[in-house]
């Protein structure tokens, strides 16, 4: 059975970090590309990384770019998104999610992204 579990989000203050972790099972994960998407209350879902099953060339939203960063570790089924400077507008639902090989439509996570995961809330916020 394919999972995807988020963990690692919280409450964090304006300025802080968060790491977030995806947790991959029940297939390939070294042949797939994992997305990380925010929704919040009212808001469209949109992308916010993506890296490719390669691990090259690694996606970023422009509202997060410098601050965020990706990375995956395959031996341990695990991709990671490594959350600094933390601003109010980051709040949201967290997910990650796979498509196989490369990042493709990771903007807005189209069908080709097969699995989701629960989510992961996280709040920035005094």
């Amino acid at each position: 059975q394919v999972q995807l579990v988020e963990s690692g989000g919280g409450l964090v203050q304006p300025g802080g970090s968060v790491r977030l972790s995806c947790v991959a099972s029940g297939f390939t994960l070294d042949a797939h590309a994992i997305g990380w998407f925010r929704q919040a209350p009212g808001k469209e879902r949109e992308g916010i990384s993506c890296i490719a099953y390669s691990g090259g060339n690694p996606r970023y939203a422009d509202s997060v770019k410098g601050r965020f960063t990706i990375s995956r570790d395959n031996a341990k089924k695990t991709v990671y998104l490594q959350m600094n400077s933390l601003k109010p507008e980051d709040t949201g639902v967290y997910y990650c999610a796979r498509r196989l090989f490369g990042c493709g439509d990771w903007r807005t996570g189209g069908a080709s992204f097969a699995s989701w995961g629960q989510g992961a809330q996280v709040s920035v916020s005094l």
